[in-house]
């Protein structure tokens, strides 16, 4: 919008033209010349020699003549304010045929160079067969995956990529591969094995734990004792610390991403699901809300927190172990975060009274508010109930513990059902417009019907 200097336009309906014939006054018949003769060069490289021609001579020639003037005005130019630009060539229609029609929707720039992982990667098929699929998650589904030179069990994580419709989501899958190779060697740590990319999706290979969930596996074994519980809560802050150590926080721990190996009674335990962990520096700050309702830290829903939002989750995973029920709890996601934000801690409903208060001082230490004054991971495996032979008692836990944390685990199952289902329903009505505006003649139960 600013001030730009440029030459007049020369072409046929540009403003010398314009002003040609603006200015132009038709003569009357009778003071119109001759016309010029026939013969008269038109190319303007004669009309210049002949000029010089004719300056050579005037010392000895009398005057010349005056120069013919034309006798029929120019035709008329129209100017057109609305004018359209001149059309593209054809390979300029083709290069703007791809671009994007909504221009203010960014897409991901690892997409458009074709890449998420940015390098060239080995073909995933011929040195794996996939088999059953083993989960499902928002962007990723996991397959069984076979390696066909020792015939090793695998378990595969392929990500399609037109899910990934922003930066953020390809970010998001390198930022997992990467932290996933930055805690390998941890024995509590799922290992991965390696990283593929073809045209259609990003395949993560990584160790197959098929032992089940942390829940599932106390639930099975019947007997449980609180030396048991603290026997987990080492391994899981033990990982925590690890994380943090290495400059790694998980932000969303929670029994579910933790998986047993196999299935023998001393099988390791690894923490899985790194998709929505995250470098940090020491003393940086995030404000993105992300985990689970029952396990978010409350700094993290006020939008000001650090890796200590970690412990939180791990106290609340304690709290899970100890008396089979979370402690903070509604039936609405929004009452359990106002009961995060606001709510006490229950010591005094069954089992607690039977817990020893060495446990009841350690999570009431880990569930403390303000993450400044909350224990840090290191300082919980140095709590007395949680070091190796410490004080936390061998004795079998109420038989009520195990009842709750099934019908709490049996509840997060559903949940998950249920969420699929309200997705699947949105799809479907979204597919059943899409029909309704493409048929606006044909009956809703036709289109059902059709698309059986």
């Amino acid at each position: 919008m600013g001030n730009t200097c440029v030459g007049p336009n020369l072409n046929s309906n540009g403003f010398l033209q314009s002003v040609t014939a603006a200015v132009w006054r038709t003569r009357p018949p009778e003071d119109r010349l001759p016309p010029p003769p026939k013969n008269e060069p038109s190319d303007n490289t004669e009309r210049s020699l002949k000029a010089k021609d004719q300056s050579k001579a005037s010392d000895t020639a009398p005057a010349p003549a005056p120069t013919p003037i034309q006798s029929t005005p120019p035709p008329p130019v129209k100017i057109n304010n609305n004018r359209q630009p001149p059309a593209p060539a054809p390979q300029q229609q083709q290069e703007q045929s791809k671009k994007p029609a909504h221009v203010k929707r960014i897409s991901s720039a690892g997409l458009q160079v074709g890449s998420v992982l940015g390098r060239k990667t080995g073909n995933l098929k011929e040195m794996y067969s996939l088999g059953r699929k083993l989960g499902q998650g928002q962007f990723g589904t996991t397959f069984l995956c076979v390696e066909k030179a020792t015939q090793k069990e695998f378990a595969c994580k392929s990500i399609a990529k037109r899910k990934l419709t922003t930066e953020e989501d390809v970010e998001d899958v390198r930022r997992e591969i990467r932290i996933m190779h930055h805690l390998a060697g941890h024995p509590n740590v799922i290992q991965i094995v390696g990283a593929y990319e073809d045209a259609v999706a990003v395949h993560v290979v990584m160790e197959l734990c098929a032992g089940g969930e942390l829940f599932d596996r106390i639930i099975q074994r019947g007997h449980y004792t609180e030396r048991k519980a603290a026997d987990l809560t080492r391994i899981i802050v033990g990982v925590v610390e690890a994380c943090h150590s290495l400059g790694v926080m998980h932000r969303d721990l929670k029994p579910e991403n933790f998986l047993f190996i196999n299935q023998q009674e001393e099988a390791p335990l690894k923490t899985i699901d790194f998709g929505l962990s995250m470098f940090f520096r020491p003393g940086e700050t995030f404000s993105d809300v992300v985990g689970s309702p029952y396990y978010v830290a409350p700094e993290v829903l006020r939008k000001h927190y650090g890796p200590q939002c970690d412990v939180w989750s791990a106290g609340v995973i304690v709290y899970i172990l100890l008396s089979g029920v979370p402690p903070f709890w509604d039936e609405t996601e929004q009452g359990i975060f106002e009961q995060v934000l606001k709510g006490d801690l229950d010591f005094v409903s069954e089992p607690w009274p039977s817990i020893s208060d060495s446990a009841k001082d350690l999570v009431r230490r880990m569930l403390v508010r303000d993450p400044k004054k909350r224990l840090t991971a290191h300082e919980v495996l140095c709590h007395p109930w949680v070091q190796v032979g410490g004080v936390a008692p061998d004795k079998p836990l109420d038989s009520a513990v195990l009842s709750r944390l099934k019908q709490f685990s049996a509840m997060n199952k559903l949940k998950k059902i249920a969420i699929r289902l309200i997705f699947l329903k949105q799809i479907l009505a979204h597919f059943y417009r899409s029909l309704l505006k493409a048929y606006p003649k044909r009956k809703l139960q036709d289109l059902k019907k059709c698309s059986r």
